[in-house]
């Protein structure tokens, strides 16, 4: 008896050091691997990718098809039938993180629940996720959770804590009504307009505070206890938050000592990193603070059948490489389709980035700002190595001339690589420059890489 006594509490006392040693870790442990990995995928899922952007015949004419029941005034009762179509049979995550692992990407963030509220997942809060409201039955995160164990890569989800437009109570952000011909428009707007941007009065049945306990609060507790190690928890609009409530959900953290969360929950929970939508900041803007731009692939987050305006290959990498140079990571957004594919413009980019980061991601991968004046013909990220300065030269225009002219630089050349090239760089140091003669030929058409060693630090 005494030594199954010793047994079980040399075993809790093992669990508790595991917990306590958990629950120490300092900022930079929590980051590293995020800093380290520069590029992510956004996934934006969800009832939305069923309408494709368009709803009885008309098309959305805004960006954000995930938007479209605020845009269009659909009510509850409408849009929560658009779920019995909701199917999505083809839905492959092992594809889906295969593809983001080819593309050079670490992590993942998919919508657990967006602003239409419906979840993702089986929850016990609401009868609005995809396991109990539509004809496919199955909570799709875990499978994706395993997927991402499988291939290693993180996976963090994107939770919509204040906007619920399907759960009543929640706050809802004012949009104008600028998707649908409806012939009750104007009484809708009426409506919306004195109802603090409620469109449907079921959409006001309970107060604020009783929906984030009845509904939020509970979801984020599922999501951060039923899926295993959740790397990042990605709030979004904290419309009509009080201090109080974020503060519940704040705690509710505690249950992932390691998890990493952005500073959208409120004002004053800034999180752990900044979130700039759309754009990539300006060079020192952001300088010592972790940061990560979020950015759709064409035009709008949900998938929408109708928006073929994406961004080229080029302008991605040269995207990628901009953030990396400053700081950043980049978050690079997918909207797959109702029945669980992607679009075919998504997939072909991202294979071509994977291409390009096959032979180049040692530029992007656990880099820090380039310490160089701005450059008119691409990027610059380094890395310390040991007494070196370790300079990736992206090199977005080529030089015709062959001679590459690198400000800023006053320090003794150690070594000169091309990547993806068996030519070789010859160099030559001027006043605080160093010029590069280079092959007559771009390795790569996107961007190519001069890998400089130099010694010592490489100051602005």
């Amino acid at each position: 008896m005494k030594k199954l006594l010793l047994t079980s509490l040399l075993a809790w006392l093992l669990i508790a050091n595991a917990a306590m040693s958990q629950t120490t870790l300092t900022k930079d442990e929590r980051m590293q691997w995020w800093r380290e990995a520069r590029f992510g995928l956004f996934v934006h899922w969800g009832v939305y990718a069923q309408l494709a952007g368009a709803y009885n015949g008309e098309r959305l004419k805004a960006d954000g098809a995930e938007w479209i029941m605020n845009f269009m005034k659909i009510s509850m009762g409408n849009y929560q039938a658009v779920a019995k179509q909701f199917n999505p049979v083809n839905y492959n995550p092992d594809d889906w993180v295969r593809m983001a692992k080819y593309a050079g990407m670490k992590y993942i963030i998919i919508t657990a629940k967006h602003h239409d509220g419906f979840a993702m997942f089986k929850t016990s809060a609401s009868k609005w996720n995809i396991v109990d409201a539509t004809p496919y039955g199955k909570d799709v995160l875990k499978p994706l959770m395993a997927a991402c164990k499988k291939y290693g890569i993180k996976l963090g989800f994107y939770y919509s804590e204040a906007q619920d437009w399907n759960n009543g109570g929640s706050a809802v952000r004012m949009k104008a009504n600028v998707g649908w011909a409806n012939p009750d428009s104007a009484k809708i707007d009426e409506y919306t307009k004195a109802n603090t941007g409620h469109w449907d009065p079921a959409q006001t049945t309970s107060t604020f505070e009783e929906y984030m306990d009845r509904v939020a609060i509970p979801q984020v507790k599922e999501l951060l206890t039923n899926y295993g190690d959740v790397a990042v928890f990605w709030w979004d609009t904290p419309a009509g938050m009080t201090d109080e409530t974020a503060q519940k959900l704040h705690d509710l953290l505690k249950l992932q000592p390691q998890i990493i969360t952005n500073n959208r929950l409120k004002k004053n929970f800034p999180g752990d990193t900044q979130t700039p939508e759309q754009t990539i900041p300006d060079a020192g803007k952001m300088a010592g603070i972790d940061w990560e731009t979020c950015m759709t692939m064409n035009r709008t987050w949900g998938y929408n059948a109708y928006d073929h305006n994406f961004k080229s290959t080029e302008v991605l990498i040269h995207n990628l490489c901009d953030i990396a140079s400053k700081g950043g990571n980049y978050l690079l957004n997918i909207g797959p389709k109702g029945d669980g594919t992607w679009p075919q413009e998504s997939i072909d980019r991202l294979r071509e980035i994977g291409d390009w980061m096959k032979v180049n991601s040692e530029a992007i991968y656990a880099t820090k700002a380039s310490p160089l004046p701005k450059l008119d013909w691409g990027r610059c990220t380094q890395k310390v190595d040991g007494n070196n300065t370790i300079l990736y030269l992206a090199v977005f225009n080529w030089p015709k001339d062959g001679k590459l002219v690198v400000p800023g630089v006053s320090n003794k050349i150690v070594s000169t690589k091309i990547f993806g090239s068996a030519e070789k760089a010859t160099t030559k140091s001027g006043d605080n420059t160093v010029e590069l003669s280079l092959p007559a030929n771009a390795p790569n058409t996107y961007a190519s890489v001069v890998k400089l060693v130099v010694s010592g630090k490489v100051g602005m």
